[in-house]
């Protein structure tokens, strides 16, 4: 029926976008992002084709430099650049800048925003986002890094991990205690969001070996009296937890673009081999075994593509989008996965060659299972909020 409701359909400029977005990822091919993964060297010819291109800059205000889009153009944008062959290596390398940004966007001074998102649009600056902590995990307000004020300063001590791109960034998004744990009668409370200088006198970074997605480093960041200016807090004191739910929705969105991105490439690939290897004097593709399970990921990628349309419409539209958003990150991250399972499989002994790629895609779909928060999660999220089950955390 026709009426103003939910449109899934792309607009002329999205399908631009993601046209455009598809050209421009596809220029860098499988070798460059396996070298890269290698060496664990962080993709700097990508990121500077991005960033040349304008595109770094898509959901900054137009005031300060970008293009003021929103986050379905964001998720478009991502989901292309993983599904280029780059994966998490690729899409890691410019995420924060998409839309991490957010929390300053809304909450930040004028000052702050002048001084900071025009280079951020422009790739000038690379930014970090240091939320986690080793004891505290998942759970943010046990974090321990402590701002304390200091005149027109504060001067700031703890310890951060898993900090994607700390080894590039000249600026950090740290979210601090302001008050601690015990002194505060709501938990989530006492919080404090900065923007600041990654100042790497006061700041040791030690990257951390892992399993894959090494062309962006993952860090442990150990603070030792860094002064952070007050100008470089981001809105009010002890309001920090609150300014960075701003960016979680839109985070899980992000995540699930990716993830859907990496299913549809290990699909794309399986599919190819299964039309070209030849066993027993036909393609291997045309036996059940392999083709059952390769049509049941591409139903669960679009079904899960639905479903992440659905949130970026709401978010986009001002309504809200916790459900869907939350659900969107769990079936996307289930169906990249599974995909990029079942493209080995369909390789079998070639999909654990290097130079098949699949391998690559198998270690970074299975982080989205666990970055930047667990399927359980996800579903105490669902249980709790949205079902209205007892709290089990």
């Amino acid at each position: 029926m026709p009426g103003d409701g939910m449109n899934f359909e792309l607009t002329d400029d999205q399908q631009v976008i993601r046209r455009s977005v598809a050209e421009l990822a596809g220029k860098f091919d499988d070798q460059y992002w396996m070298e890269k993964d290698q060496a664990h060297e962080f993709p700097s010819e990508f990121y500077q084709a991005i960033a040349d291109g304008g595109w770094l800059g898509m959901t900054i205000p137009t005031e300060y430099g970008g293009h003021g889009l929103g986050i379905t153009e964001a998720t478009i944008l991502l989901e292309e650049v993983a599904k280029s062959g780059g994966a998490m290596n690729a899409a890691s390398s410019i995420h924060l800048s998409i839309f991490g940004m957010q929390p300053v966007v809304v909450h930040g001074s004028d000052d702050l925003k002048a001084r900071t998102l025009p280079s951020v649009a422009t790739g000038e600056v690379h930014v970090c986002f240091g939320v986690t902590e080793p004891g505290a995990g998942l759970d943010t307000s046990r974090i321990t890094t402590f701002a304390k004020r200091d005149g027109d300063r504060y001067v700031v001590n703890g310890r951060k991990v898993w900090i994607s791109k700390a080894m590039e960034s000249s600026k950090i998004l740290l979210l601090t205690r302001t008050q601690s744990y015990d002194e505060v009668t709501k938990k989530t409370d006492g919080m404090t969001l900065f923007l600041t200088d990654l100042d790497r006198s006061r700041i040791d970074i030690r990257p951390i070996r892992k399993m894959g997605r090494n062309a962006v480093s993952s860090n442990e960041l150990f603070i030792d009296n860094l002064e952070v200016p007050l100008e470089d807090r981001v809105g009010e004191e002890g309001k920090g937890f609150q300014y960075i739910l701003d960016g979680l929705n839109p985070e899980r969105m992000l995540i699930a673009a990716e993830a859907l991105g990496i299913g549809r490439v290990a699909l794309d690939k399986a599919v190819k081999y299964g039309n070209e290897r030849e066993v027993f004097g036909r393609p291997i593709g045309m036996n059940q075994g392999l083709q059952f399970p390769l049509a049941d990921s591409l139903a669960r990628l679009d079904a899960a593509e639905l479903m992440l349309r659905k949130a970026t419409w709401l978010y986009d539209n001002g309504k809200p989008c916790g459900r869907e958003a939350n659900t969107a990150k769990y079936l996307c991250a289930d169906a990249g996965f599974a995909a990029a399972d079942r493209a080995m499989q369909t390789h079998g002994g070639m999909g654990y060659a290097e130079e098949y790629h699949i391998t690559r895609y198998f270690r970074e779909a299975r982080l989205m299972k666990i970055a930047p928060v667990s399927q359980e999660m996800i579903l105490n999220f669902l249980g709790s909020n949205v079902l209205k089950l007892p709290r089990s955390y």
